[in-house]
Order: C-alpha cells, then sequence, then structure tokens
C-alpha cells in the first residue's frame, strides 16, 4: 500500500492503544511518518511503540526509508486536566501535526432508560466532549496558517439511531456537527470522516453497561466483522486523497442507503437486527 503522502509528517494518532487506531499506527510505521501514540494503557502503548520502531527499521533498511521517530502519551480522554498536561507537553515541545487521527472512544451495551446518566455523561465526555477539548486546547495555538488534516472516526450509529446505542450514537453525531462546523471556518483545516460499521475489535468488551460496568463480551456481529487491519488500510487511503466521508464495513453499510432512501424499511430492518 502506497502511504506516500505520511512520509515526514507529524501523525498524531488517540485510541492508539487497540483496534483501529492500533492497525493505523503499525501500517504508518512502513513509512517515514512521526507518529505520536496516545491512549489510556499505558503498556499497550509501549508494545505498541516498539512495534512500530521494529517495522519501520525493517522497512527503512529494504527501502532506504528516512529516520522518523514514535513516541507514546498515556492520555485519558474522559478527563480534561490530562489532556491540559498532554497538550501542555506538546507545547512545551514546540510540537505541531500534519495529521490529527481521533479514534478513542467506548460503546454502550444498555436500554436507553435502564442508563444511567453518569454513564451516559462518560460516553459524551470520552465520545464527544474529549476530542473537541482536546483540538480546541491544541488548534488555538496550532493554527497559524499551517493546513492540518483531522481524521474523525465516527460510526454508521453516528449516521442514525439503534437500539442499545443511544448515547453512543448521540456522541457519534455529534462529531459531525462540530468538524464539519470546524472545517467551513477554516480555511487550512481539513476533515475526513471515517464511518466504520462492524469492525472485528475490541469495542464491545469495553462497552459499557446501564450501571457503568464493562460488558465484557465480543458481540457475535463485532467478530465477524471486518478486520481491524483492513479497516485501517481503506481509512488511511481515504484520508490520503482527502475524502470527507468513508463508510467502512460489509453488508451492515446498507442500512446506511436504506435509511435515507428507503425509511420505512430501515424502521423495520432496525428494530429486528440483533444489536450484539
Amino acid at each position: 500500500m502506497n502511504l506516500k503522502k505520511f512520509e515526514g509528517k507529524n501523525v498524531l494518532i488517540t485510541g492508539a492503544s487497540s483496534g483501529i487506531g492500533e492497525a493505523m499506527a503499525l501500517m504508518l510505521a512502513r513509512t517515514s511518518a512521526n507518529l505520536f501514540l496516545v491512549g489510556r494503557n499505558r503498556e499497550r502503548l509501549v508494545s505498541i511503540r516498539k512495534k512500530c520502531d521494529n517495522i519501520h527499521q525493517n522497512f527503512s533498511e529494504n527501502q532506504n526509508l528516512l529516520d522518523c521517530s514514535t513516541q507514546q502519551f498515556e492520555v485519558d480522554f474522559s478527563d480534561m486536566k490530562s489532556i491540559d498536561e498532554f497538550v501542555s507537553t506538546l507545547v512545551e515541545s514546540y510540537i505541531s501535526f500534519d495529521y490529527i487521527m481521533l479514534n478513542a472512544g467506548i460503546s454502550q451495551r444498555a436500554l436507553t432508560l435502564d442508563t444511567e446518566f453518569n454513564v451516559d455523561r462518560k460516553i459524551m465526555e470520552t465520545n464527544f466532549f474529549g476530542p473537541v477539548y482536546f483540538i480546541k486546547k491544541l488548534l488555538c495555538m496550532h493554527l497559524t496558517g499551517k493546513p492540518v488534516h483531522i481524521a474523525v472516526t465516527s460510526s454508521i450509529t453516528g449516521l442514525f439511531g439503534f437500539p442499545l446505542r443511544s448515547t453512543y450514537s448521540a456522541s457519534k453525531h455529534a462529531l459531525f456537527g462540530f468538524f464539519e462546523s470546524f472545517e467551513l471556518e477554516n480555511k487550512h483545516v481539513k476533515v475526513t470522516f471515517l464511518i466504520p460499521g462492524r469492525i472485528n475489535t475490541s469495542i464491545s468488551v469495553n462497552a459499557l453497561t446501564g450501571d457503568g460496568a464493562n460488558y465484557s463480551k465480543m458481540d457475535d456481529g463485532q467478530a465477524a466483522g471486518m478486520d481491524a487491519n483492513k479497516c485501517a488500510r481503506i481509512a488511511l487511503r481515504a484520508i490520503q486523497k482527502g475524502k470527507h466521508r468513508k463508510l467502512i464495513g460489509g453488508k451492515e453499510v446498507l442500512m446506511v442507503y436504506l435509511k435515507k432512501y428507503v425509511p420505512f424499511l430501515f424502521y423495520k430492518l432496525a428494530r429486528k437486527i440483533s444489536a450484539t
């Protein structure tokens, strides 16, 4: 896969300790991109950083790639103080980014009225307010005429509601409104919305139930979903081409078109399709 546009660029990846973010990082390690890996799990981040370094070393020897660096940062996007400390570190180091890939997020497996409000708030803090706060804090000092390309990982449930996902869906809907507005306000900002369906990651395992406990199960639909590496490959290609929106997934993405063109059939099917 040709990822020439990322050569020599500073690329920040949130949610890099697992899933799509991890897969993106390992693919970009095959280039001379400087990688800044962000996540909550320090052990996982250290492990992935080492894998990235090894991959880059092997590729640089065979393909004469430029030297680059990979750094990891432990950040909790549901905690504004954690974000403040991270941004301060970046400012003090005079680091700016060519690409910012926002993958961090947490899902939900509970009926709307069974979900405690503090759980709703935690999902919104992680999926929406965290990325918004981070971008506003960072780019207030960064947006000085240098172009920046932001890739926002939403979900097909960011385009419609779905059972057991009310707050998750709301948080993903909100990302579209905020980042599309932000892009329209700033000629130096490019945004690509990545819209995955069911991808084989641990997102269902880490999802929250109504009382805030981990769901701790792999959904059958998730297990049968697209491989995370394939998803990352499609996503990076879309970012490189500068696409505004990119649907990624299997037959489940047909629901997007049903909602748009045959809404009565969408509502009929959405009540019947397994949400787990």
